[in-house]
């Protein structure tokens, strides 16, 4: 299996939920930041390629302390590798606890339950990793996010 990792990628400017960003729809990261999206616009927001997001899936509470993850997680990966089914996303323990990669995998659970989530602790306890995978377009889906594009492009 070929795997291609992204050094370097920008975290600036980011302030929405993961799940947001690895989609890149408007709608959605508005949704996910309380800004109202109503009829269509709210059909658009939480689906792309048969892929449903539940925004609703989580209290003001409970999306204020996943943001919180999120960030954290953005800001704290060291690579991202592409894998045949999805995305990895490595952290250093220092910098993320495997306890908050789980919280938000909980969280994300809820509003996007396509995901199919792996969390793995590996090299002795010195790498975390997440991967995202799931059925057919879940990798396009991560892809056309910011997530696995580099230095903002």
């Amino acid at each position: 299996m070929k795997s291609e990792k992204f050094r370097g990628l920008s975290t600036s400017g980011i302030s929405v939920a993961l799940a947001a960003l690895l989609l890149g729809a408007p709608g959605l990261m508005a949704a996910r930041n309380g800004m109202a999206v109503d009829g269509a616009k709210q059909q658009a927001a939480d689906s792309w390629g048969g892929l449903y997001c539940n925004i609703k899936a989580l209290t003001a509470g409970e999306r204020a302390r996943h943001k919180a993850l999120t960030d954290k997680l953005l800001a704290a990966r060291n690579e991202v590798v592409e894998t045949d089914k999805g995305y990895e996303f490595q952290y250093s323990p220092e910098r993320m606890s495997v306890a908050e990669v789980a919280e938000w995998v909980v969280a994300e659970s809820k509003c996007c339950p396509f995901y199919d989530f792996h969390i793995d602790l590996e090299k002795e306890g010195k790498l975390i990793c997440l991967r995202l995978t799931g059925r057919e377009g879940v990798k396009e889906f991560i892809r056309r996010g910011r997530w696995v594009r580099r230095n903002g492009q």
